[in-house]
């Protein structure tokens, strides 16, 4: 029943996430009747009373989670700036909450606020600022710090589009109410140089890190990606290399993973376990198992909290947190089982997770694994079982990735049949190894490996057809083609496995919304300051204008344009018009 609790847990949350109003909480209430009804049922004998049994729980787990959901998102909206300070100055001291990351002509970081000077403002806990300056007048500002600064801040602002990032909720996930920038009169002064909370402290060890690396590497081309596999910074990686990733299917390596976690927990659980047994003083004191098992545990949680602590990291420490207790207490826990209760915990703890490609992407990607492995890929070749494992996490993730995306990578199986090894058995070894080891030459040695993949990679990106772009499917033939892919992955003797592949047939075949001959659509996008509008006839497509430069290497057209184009099913475009050179 785990797995049915489980998912009603999560699709009473998702079914919150997805409403446009947020509803009042009095609704709870129905919680009462149903946990009666559930306990009467449990109480009673018979199926039909079993039935009504199982019905009220799956329905008790639902409605909880839309309203824990609910719940939060009322606590988190109720933190926020209030109207009449938007664009004033405030007098405050607060504490720089994350990595500041360079951003043009100035720094940009989260900020805690820890004391409202200015009488009457209606402030957020957590804000994100941006301090400018460059040469002479470059912010020094380091994770941890206490400042006094005046701030203006405006109440979180996106673009929204269809088939583009949602930048709102993106800050709402994290927590940031208002946004806005450091006035430099008055002058900012500095009150402490250390917060010494868990949080910052892990902050301003992941800075020192990341100097430290950038040090070591210089102006390597790949440095950025050492940096990511080491702390979980994916910022510093340029976009030319982010396409590579993305056209050949390896995107997820790049993340601080639960493959990069466990085989870092599997490593220090072995070595632990044979420097145990050595001591016979040691093994009457502890087992070995049991002290290998707290060692990796820790291993994990350590290295997923230097990475920023990412949803795929999360599923894996609460996973192995939930094998570690089995090993401990010498339980017999079902993999499945581990990862109902992984999934469930992390929506508890994070609601808005459900709304992330990470998190269906993370869970998706370790179910299939252990779906298509049910005795077949451990008995089969590691070379078989490898094969198996990339055909059965390539073709379930296909429903999603076109959802999410409208595109796949061709190259992905292949891609990723030589750059998991390398990256997962080399190059994060040598990069975690690099950052916490004072020897530089550890750090080179992971980019000149890190190097020799990118080549093979890139090759593979140039190809025509690397990527297969599309419109979004309709939303029903999402949940097909995910029970077609799962049917034609279960085990050798079920009948017609070959029929599951006719439930992915929408996903490609289904054409999307055309204007007819006699009219034309307009659609006028979201980018902020300046224009971009796209003209759609029933066989041409115009953009007229792109949208601004956003940031340096970021524009509307990449970011915003082109994945409504691609959402809407544009493929080609017929005229391009750029009215003005901004």
């Amino acid at each position: 029943m785990i797995y049915l609790f489980s998912a009603a847990l999560i699709a009473g949350i998702w079914f919150l996430q997805s409403q446009a109003w947020l509803p009042d909480l009095t609704g709870a209430a129905t919680l009462v009747p149903l946990i009666a009804l559930w306990r009467i049922a449990t109480g009673a004998k018979g199926v039909p009373a079993r039935a009504v049994a199982v019905l009220a729980a799956t329905l008790t787990f639902a409605v909880a989670g839309f309203f824990w959901a609910a719940a939060l998102a009322h606590w988190r909206l109720s933190d926020q700036l209030g109207e009449n300070w938007q664009g004033r100055d405030v007098d405050i001291a607060g504490v720089v909450a994350d990595m500041p990351q360079d951003v043009r002509h100035g720094k940009r970081f989260a900020m805690d606020i820890s004391r409202v000077f200015t009488l009457g403002a209606e402030l957020p806990e957590r804000v994100s600022v941006t301090w400018y300056g460059s040469g002479d007048t470059a912010p020094t500002v380091r994770a941890g710090q206490q400042w006094r600064v005046t701030l203006r801040l405006h109440r979180p602002h996106g673009n929204s589009n269809p088939g583009g990032f949602d930048g709102e909720a993106w800050l709402l996930e994290r927590g940031i109410r208002a946004t806005g920038y450091v006035r430099n009169e008055p002058a900012p002064h500095l009150l402490s140089d250390m917060s010494w909370r868990g949080g910052y402290m892990v902050e301003r060890l992941r800075e020192t890190i990341r100097d430290e690396l950038r040090s070591a590497l210089g102006d390597r081309r790949h440095a950025g990606v050492i940096i990511a596999l080491a702390i979980g910074d994916q910022r510093a990686i340029p976009a030319d290399q982010w396409q590579v990733f993305t056209r050949t299917g390896v995107s997820h390596l790049l993340s601080v993973s639960g493959l990069h976690i466990t085989m870092l927990a599997g490593l220090v659980f072995v070595l632990a376990w044979r420097l145990w047994r050595q001591s016979a003083w040691l093994m009457l004191r502890l087992p070995a198992v049991r002290a290998a098992t707290l060692a990796g545990f820790f291993a994990a949680v350590a290295y997923a909290v230097l990475s920023g602590f990412a949803v795929p990291a999360q599923r894996t420490v609460y996973m192995l947190a939930t094998v570690a207790a089995a090993l401990w207490f010498g339980w017999i826990a079902r993999r499945s089982a581990v990862l109902a209760l992984a999934a469930a915990l992390v929506v508890i703890l994070q609601p808005m997770a459900v709304i992330s490609a990470g998190f269906w992407l993370s869970f998706g990607a370790v179910a299939i694994i252990l779906l298509a492995g049910g005795g077949r890929i451990q008995a089969a070749s590691w070379a078989l079982a490898w094969a198996r494992t990339q055909w059965a996490v390539t073709l379930a993730l296909i429903p999603f990735m076109l959802a999410m995306f409208q595109q796949i990578s061709l190259m992905s199986p292949l891609a990723n049949a030589f750059a998991i090894p390398v990256v997962s058995l080399i190059v994060v070894p040598l990069s975690i190894a690099g950052a916490l080891l004072p020897w530089d030459p550890i750090a080179q040695l992971a980019h000149w490996v890190m190097s020799a993949c990118m080549w093979p990679l890139e090759v593979l990106a140039a190809l025509p057809g690397a990527v297969w772009q599309q419109h979004a499917p309709p939303p029903w033939a999402v949940p097909l083609a995910l029970a077609g892919a799962v049917w034609m992955l279960l085990p050798r003797g079920f009948p017609a496995r070959w029929a599951g592949a006719g439930f992915l047939l929408p996903l490609f075949l289904s054409t999307p919304d055309r204007p007819a001959e006699d009219e034309f659509w307009l659609s006028v996008l979201d980018v902020g300051q300046g224009l971009a509008a796209v003209v759609r006839t029933r066989e041409h497509a115009l953009v007229f204008d792109s949208g601004p430069t956003i940031a340096e290497r970021i524009d509307a057209g990449s970011r915003i344009v082109a994945p409504y184009l691609r959402h809407v099913g544009v493929r080609q475009l017929d005229a391009l018009v750029v009215s003005h050179g901004d």
